[in-house]
């Protein structure tokens, strides 16, 4: 049904995207990108529950309440621009005002985000710069150039898109994601954004995120810390021409829902798999819970046990720690009936010690993707989370992050 197509960002019609190096953090790295469509989308967004906000994510908390349409995002990395009072807000409205005149367009139609090191000014000359050059350099295939200016610590580029039909009409879906360490979203320094041509309303489009994210962007952990300006939009210009989705029960919003899902959780698996210093990703999965709340709750906690994290990269097939995160997650269960495998070998039973091959487990954590399967054995439900191990190198990269 659905069929990947490259340009992530500007695959879908209508769709511009640039990425310029302004020197915010480092010379010659790409660190402005700008995402533009030609034509008015419907927008909707989700961002960090944490109670410290960066000042671009309260400016988009805000415009998105007033308005529903949007034409551009532009996106810095180097900088949070994140507990910097009263400046930082004047900062994020200067980047947007300043994009929204280059483009000759409303300020209240463009969207900003930061990632970076916190509690430093943004360097706004250069930034200011940079958005210059990034609306001279939009091309429809800059969607690369953008991807890889927002990144940090990130080692590699993080997009996909796809297509699919609607009705005989063909839908393009785009997007790219930033995120490496500070990876534990509530809504990480996680910034994911999409876009698409299909024609959707504000309120279904703002519904598909919400589901798209609760199974994708919060279902991954890296190290347990949920940032400041954590943020996934999407930008829907309706260039596709499909019949406008606007029933949450049609066969079109199905459709689109599972797309935009598969999107998001491709580009969550990437966040992961791209963990600080990972050496290897871990897949859990949390089968036969009471509920899907329950469910997602076990698979996260085992997904974040750092004790677990890092006996993975160890090689030991502690069972024990995959129990005790799920035992403190808050879902409920039978501590005397669950099952445990890694890969494919059962390393507890019932709720206690199987007398397993410690070879073959050994063999199964030697690997570079790791598969967890934890069976509640309560209900039906079921949940998968996504994470990695916890190395040496992480802490090297997070020892000197200002450096």
């Amino acid at each position: 049904m659905f069929i990947k197509v490259p340009g992530g960002v500007t695959a879908a019609e209508g769709f511009q995207a640039s990425g310029v190096p302004a020197g915010i953090k480092y010379k010659n790295k790409r660190d402005v990108a700008l995402v533009y469509s030609m034509f008015e989308a419907a927008v909707a967004g989700v961002f960090t529950t944490n109670v410290v906000k960066a000042a671009p994510i309260l400016l988009n908390i805000n415009r998105l309440s007033v308005s529903g349409t949007a034409k551009a995002v532009i996106i810095n990395s180097g900088n949070a621009n994140a507990c910097t009072g009263d400046r930082g807000m004047v900062d994020a409205l200067a980047m947007t005002e300043e994009t929204a005149r280059l483009l000759g367009i409303p300020k209240e139609q463009v969207f900003v985000a930061s990632t970076g090191v916190i509690g430093q000014p943004m360097p706004m000359d250069r930034i200011i710069r940079g958005v210059a050059m990034a609306v001279n350099d939009l091309s429809d295939n800059g969607g690369q150039d953008a991807a890889e200016a927002i990144m940090t610590t990130d080692t590699t580029l993080k997009q996909y898109a796809l297509t699919f039909e609607l009705e005989g009409r063909k839908v393009t879906i785009g997007g790219m994601a930033k995120g490496s360490g500070m990876i534990h979203p509530n809504m990480a320094t996680m910034l994911g954004f999409i876009t698409t041509d299909a024609s959707i309303s504000s309120e279904c489009l703002d519904r598909c995120l919400h589901q798209a994210n609760a199974k994708s962007f919060n279902m991954i952990t890296v190290d347990g810390d949920t940032s400041t300006n954590d943020m996934v939009m999407v930008l829907a210009n309706g260039q596709a021409g499909n019949n406008k989705i606007i029933d949450f029960d049609s066969e079109g919003y199905r459709i689109f829902s599972e797309a935009l899902a598969e999107i998001c959780v491709y580009l969550a698996k990437e966040v992961a798999r791209d963990g600080e210093g990972a050496s290897k990703f871990i897949q859990v999965r949390v089968v036969n819970a009471l509920n899907d709340k329950d469910a997602g709750l076990a698979a996260r906690s085992i997904a974040g046990s750092s004790l677990f994290k890092a006996a993975v990269f160890g090689g030991d097939a502690n069972w024990g720690r995959i129990m005790c995160a799920a035992g403190y997650s808050g879902a409920k269960f039978n501590p005397e009936k669950f099952d445990v495998y890694l890969g494919g070998v059962q390393v507890a039973k019932d709720g206690g010690a199987l007398d397993f091959d410690e070879e073959n487990a050994a063999e199964v954590l030697a690997g570079k993707e790791i598969e967890v399967l934890v069976d509640l054995i309560e209900g039906t439900c079921e949940a998968t989370a996504w994470g990695c191990d916890l190395t040496y190198e992480y802490v090297k990269i997070n020892g000197n992050y200002r450096s």
